[in-house]
């Protein structure tokens, strides 16, 4: 047999073992989210472990009661209760793709219940339009007033991807008509200079901490607001929202320009989540060209973001890997921001943080049209996939190790 043909097919054999790695331990993750994150109470996603033994991982939620106080913070903040509406959206995102590959059929159910508790966020306290953040699952209604506009990004981006899936049923798509409108609905009576275009806390006060303004805002964040309205008007065809959506679209791509070259992974995915709803519903071929550019850059930047946060990952030992989340009521180091105290996790933060980073990044570069990933870029990703130890860790970034995975199977881009 020639050399060259004997290296050819090692290499074969070598990426179809990584492959089959990957795939294999993408199911314990997809076991572990189903089984430790989702909480059946509410059908939403926790944010931490704080314990791998059956029936106690998720023990340090706040409860009734202190939901109520709004304790620690109005924000939730540190307590497992923070990103809700974030994960929902991405597994609604997860299980689109996951679904478009397998077409299995019992991956609806799935869908359902986490729409369900996407559902539930908005509508538990009976404020129009407000996305808040998780429902207690004690007693299934409480929530923490003050959501974020990164909440809302990934809720409608979400909602947008499922809404356009074989996933939903006649009902739910009105359904999603209603939550995506009312949404928009708050943007607009909020959204205003006089209120400094904050969407506002659920009891209607201003957000103190600037994360619910929606214009006037970071480069990465000026996307938000009219892809909000272009979704309402694609689901709804109301003129309304069509004319909000164009009254700031093209300002809103041209400040979306230079996000930085440090922000973090989280956030230039949610650049990317609002950049790919306009890309697809663009009527003008020169914007719809700009926005292409952005998300291209965007996924330059998450390609360094990617190398950078493996090489973060290589340098934890698999001891700290597996450290779990603290009980935040316990914890020595408070934060106070601007008047919200928030319970400091110590080292747990940063094994938490690059856990979503890993998927977060490799995912971002997933999202422009026709995307491809280098050489190098497969096999760090199905390596990553196929070594990460899913069983033993406690933070919700294996979401977006899913959403990666999953992605990357749609496009064809791991065997």
């Amino acid at each position: 047999m020639k050399p060259l043909l004997i290296a050819s097919l090692f290499l074969t054999s070598s990426a179809l073992t990584h492959a089959e790695e990957a795939a294999t331990n993408i199911e314990q993750a997809w076991d572990m989210v189903w089984t430790r994150f989702y909480l059946p109470q509410v059908q939403t996603f926790g944010d931490y472990l704080s314990s791998y033994d059956q029936g106690k991982e998720q023990a340090h939620l706040p409860t009734a009661d202190e939901v109520k106080r709004q304790y620690p913070n109005p924000c939730g903040y540190s307590t497992g209760m923070e990103d809700g509406a974030i994960l929902g959206g991405a597994m609604l995102s997860v299980l689109c793709d996951r679904f478009a590959v397998t077409k299995d059929e019992s991956l609806r159910e799935k869908a359902a219940n986490v729409f369900a508790g996407l559902n539930r966020c908005v509508t538990v306290h009976g404020v129009r339009g407000y996305v808040a953040r998780n429902v207690c699952p004690e007693d299934a209604k409480g929530v923490y007033i003050n959501s974020s506009r990164d909440q809302v990004t990934h809720f409608v981006h979400g909602l947008w991807q499922y809404f356009h899936s074989p996933l939903p049923d006649e009902i739910t798509k009105q359904q999603i008509r209603v939550i995506l409108a009312d949404v928009a609905e708050r943007m607009i009576a909020f959204v205003t200079p006089e209120n400094d275009f904050d969407f506002c806390r659920a009891d209607g006060t201003r957000c103190p901490l600037g994360i619910c303004r929606m214009w006037k805002v970071q480069s990465h964040e000026a996307a938000r607001l009219p892809m909000i309205y272009a979704a309402a008007w694609d689901v709804t065809r109301e003129e309304r929202y069509r004319e909000q959506w164009r009254k700031y679209a093209a300002e809103a791509i041209a400040q979306s320009a230079n996000p930085g070259e440090h922000k973090p992974a989280y956030a230039l995915l949610q650049m990317q989540c609002s950049l790919e709803v306009l890309h697809a519903l663009e009527p003008d071929a020169a914007l719809k060209t700009t926005i292409h550019q952005r998300m291209s850059h965007v996924r330059d930047l998450a390609a360094k973001r990617f190398t950078s946060v493996l090489a973060q990952i290589a340098k934890k030992s698999p001891e700290d890997m597996r450290m779990l989340g603290p009980d935040w009521r316990t914890v020595p180091e408070w934060k106070n921001q601007k008047g919200y105290p928030n319970p400091q996790w110590g080292p747990f933060r940063e094994i938490w943080h690059i856990t979503r980073e890993a998927g977060e990044s490799v995912l971002i570069l997933l999202m422009v049209d026709s995307p491809t990933l280098t050489a190098e870029q497969q096999t760090a990703l199905q390596k990553l996939l196929g070594s990460f130890d899913y069983t033993h860790n406690a933070s919700c970034g294996l979401v977006y190790h899913l959403a990666a995975y999953w992605k990357a199977r749609r496009h064809h881009l791991i065997p």
